[in-house]
């Protein structure tokens, strides 16, 4: 796959660039632990406070066949700009004064308890980067989803493949192409990108009946968006139903399909690639790949972005990845 150009970074290129005070980096790195589409994508500074306005082309100019002695019309491509918002995800971790206090490793137990604040934010952000719809809840930005949820009359339909399940225990696959004019994830112009911890320390607070006691406090934070910039770049697979594909029942032919969705892609060297499935279909898939006795899935091997040995399957070349918020419930989209 292409190499993203410098402009291009991820979760771990900006926590590089932190303040003397260092919040960022231990947190980057716990993020790489689960639901792997948050170690993939690219992250991009937007150039509003509140978001990132792309400006997308939506028509050629007219060009003419032209003859000596004669002129030829003038023409213009024309535009379109949008706004892409940011969500704002929080949580504050407390945790007794005196209780945390108690068995003689203070950072320890706190840590305990901050990790379970991590993962939450992890999956959250995850699962909105997939399902996050405004229209629902005007707090989040609008993921994957929604904006591929039509076939019938919609504008990128062709990017969107019917696996074929008619009832409400489908799923999806999605192949995305990262890259700083395809698809990214944005952040507020002048602020910091990643999940962000300020430890507060001792502070008094107050219980559901408004007694004070003393608690340590950590506040979590972490503001982040979804731009498509050039919606070529992201196919899904829906309608895949699971039941089916447990049983090996008139399962889909995902090795076919995920075939079909790379001829999709425009220009594979405009960004980095990979395909994004559950455990579920994770599991089938190889499964389906082992009886065809092909060799369009492989293991490879390499770095991951944080310097790390790491091994994973690939189809035809592209990294499959699992993400546990993938759901196995989707209604049909038709």
């Amino acid at each position: 796959m292409a190499t993203l150009a410098a402009g291009a970074l991820t979760l771990a290129d900006w926590a590089k660039r932190i303040d003397p005070d260092g919040r960022v980096p231990v947190v980057a790195e716990l993020l790489s632990q689960s639901n792997e589409i948050l170690e993939d994508a690219v992250f991009q500074e937007g150039n509003l406070p509140t978001g990132h306005r792309v400006t997308i082309r939506t028509g050629l100019p007219a060009v003419y066949w032209r003859s000596l002695n004669q002129g030829v019309p003038s023409s213009k491509s024309t535009t379109v700009q949008v706004d892409e918002s940011v969500g704002m995800l929080e949580a504050y971790a407390r945790v007794d004064k005196d209780l945390a206090e108690l068995n003689g490793n203070l950072g320890q137990f706190r840590l305990s308890e901050d990790t379970a604040f991590l993962e939450a934010m992890n999956q959250t952000q995850a699962s909105t980067m997939i399902y996050g719809n405004p229209a629902s809840d005007a707090r989040q930005y609008l993921g994957l989803a929604p904006r591929y949820g039509s076939i019938s009359g919609a504008g990128n339909a062709q990017n969107i493949l019917d696996a074929g399940g008619l009832s409400t225990n489908n799923t999806s696959i999605w192949l995305v192409l990262w890259g700083e004019n395809t698809v990214f994830c944005t952040f507020p112009k002048a602020s910091k990108a990643g999940l962000l911890h300020e430890d507060m320390g001792a502070l008094t607070v107050y219980d559901t009946a408004g007694n004070p006691y003393q608690a340590y406090q950590t506040h979590y934070q972490w503001k982040n968006g979804l731009v498509v910039k050039d919606w070529r770049y992201v196919v899904r697979i829906c309608n895949i139903n699971t039941a089916n594909l447990v049983a090996n029942t008139a399962a889909a032919d995902l090795i076919a399909l995920m075939s079909r969705a790379l001829d999709r892609i425009p220009n594979f060297g405009m960004g980095r690639g990979a395909f994004y499935m559950n455990r579920t279909v994770y599991s089938i898939l190889r499964l389906q790949a082992l009886s065809k006795s092909n060799y369009a899935m492989s293991v490879e091997k390499g770095l991951n972005q944080f310097g790390s040995p790491q091994s994973w399957m690939s189809f035809e070349g592209v990294p499959l990845r699992r993400v546990d918020q993938l759901l196995n419930t989707e209604a049909r989209v038709v």
